[in-house]
């Protein structure tokens, strides 16, 4: 008598890559590994071997030289200021913002922020991310542009104390915000943050009732703080406190919060970061280029601070490259410390897969490739001159690779990008709309 095979279970995809870098807990990489879908979700990672003998696919790709990791995630944006790439550039922070980009910004409309959203999507995939963290004006034109494109977004209206071109009146924000929560609740690829937009342009009393709207919808609190020393000595003038200690005393500081940039911070200032449990996001080529200063990522992390990595918006870095960002972020602390040690290959990787997922309350869906975790994730074209040999695939996607390079991008399960195609929008379109609205940008700021 005869023992029976087992029979296989039946998934949707199987991917067999060259390299599979996991990003999970133990740092797996597997050699000839491969990857089991079923619908949106991973079911298995590991082996080839082991898993050919346990799944009967529908349908199986094969990237014999290619790496495969997680989709990489971008977790501060302005997606639509792809308008305004290179409209105003190598100035400081506070002229560029106050002089160029708010008066810009009047003249936005729901249509220009729908196409340039669509740009940066179809940018942001053709270089390997399947998540963005946006904060801009008609932020439903951006949820709506990422739905459609199959990209996973986490979208907010920017608040101020001043009129919106959107919302109008200041007192409209809140109100606008809550119905973009409301719209999107539950949605597959979208959720909302509320996006308050600096201490700098927001009253305590307004960042209170932000803060009031994330808790009882139990989102995320987005803000840009402690970019530059002349927003944190502004910021002591007025309240007698840091930004970071200015949004403790306000009760704010919590696992809640992301501050994007958090270029200086003092010890204190860290301190209760970490002790709050809130997240970070590093933006070092838009600090580099307007001379913010150096975050503080190191000791950052070094104190258990949770910190991802983003690109800003394209009128201030000026592109969304995550793989340019993360080898500008390893080698800026190499040289800022005098230390080539610090900023390792595999912590930097982390930042745009882990970081990003834990900063955006996603990690138990997203970051790395694992079974119930969600199947977004890409291919990286190994077989070229630049990307051989390999040794070290964290070192090959940190230090050797390029957004040029991403070959194949899933986001859900779905494949979104097929050997450098992109699948679920018009790219041409999407820059046609765009340069029209630059022509007229230029025409009416000069």
């Amino acid at each position: 008598m005869t023992a029976t095979t087992p029979a296989l279970q039946t998934v949707d995809l199987i991917i067999l890559g060259g390299t599979v870098i996991t990003m999970n807990d133990q740092g797996e990489i597997f050699p000839k590994g491969a990857i089991a879908i079923k619908a949106d979700t991973i079911v298995a990672v590991g082996p080839q071997k082991e898993i050919l003998e346990r799944f009967e696919p529908g349908k199986k790709l094969i990237y014999e030289e290619d790496i495969i990791l997680p989709g990489l995630i971008n977790a501060h944006t302005h997606a639509a200021m792809t308008c305004f790439r290179g409209l105003a550039d190598d100035l400081p922070l506070e002229i560029w913002l106050n002089e160029h980009i708010f008066p810009a910004e009047r003249h936005l409309s729901r249509d220009l922020v729908y196409w340039g959203t669509k740009l940066a999507v179809a940018e942001m995939l053709l270089c390997g991310t399947t998540t963005f963290c946006d904060m801009y004006l008609f932020a439903d034109a951006v949820a709506q542009a990422a739905q459609e494109a199959g990209m996973r977004a986490v979208v907010g209206e920017v608040l101020y104390d001043f009129p919106s071109t959107n919302y109008g009146k200041p007192e409209n924000g809140i109100k606008f915000t809550e119905t973009l929560l409301q719209t999107w609740k539950g949605d597959p690829l979208i959720q909302v943050a509320v996006q308050p937009h600096a201490v700098y342009t927001c009253s305590p009393d307004l960042l209170g009732r932000c803060g009031q709207l994330a808790e009882r919808y139990d989102a995320r609190l987005i803000i840009h703080l402690a970019e530059t020393h002349q927003e944190v000595a502004d910021c002591q003038q007025r309240y007698g406190a840091t930004p970071v200690a200015h949004l403790h005393q306000l009760g704010l500081l919590n696992r809640r919060l992301v501050a994007d940039h958090g270029v200086v911070l003092s010890q204190a200032d860290q301190e209760l970061l970490a002790a709050q449990g809130a997240s970070v996001v590093h933006c070092p080529e838009s600090n580099m280029k307007l001379a913010s200063g150096v975050a503080p990522v190191v000791e950052l992390l070094a104190r258990g601070v949770n910190v991802a990595l983003g690109t800003d918006g394209c009128a201030s870095n000026n592109n969304l490259d995550m793989l340019q960002e993360m080898d500008t972020a390893a080698k800026l602390h190499k040289v800022h410390h005098l230390d080539p040690t610090v900023m390792p290959a595999p912590a930097v990787l982390g930042l745009a897969t882990r970081g990003g997922a834990s900063a955006l309350n996603l990690q138990h869906r997203l970051g790395s490739l694992e079974p119930g975790k969600q199947a977004d994730l890409i291919v990286v074209n190994g077989n070229q001159p630049h990307l051989v040999p390999l040794y070290n695939p964290y070192s090959q996607m940190v230090y050797a690779a390029t957004g040029a390079d991403i070959r194949t991008v899933l986001i859900a399960g779905r494949m979104v990008m097929a050997d450098r195609r992109l699948l679920t929008l018009d790219v041409e379109e999407a820059m046609a709309r765009v340069r029209e609205f630059a022509r007229q940008i230029w025409t009416d700021n000069h």
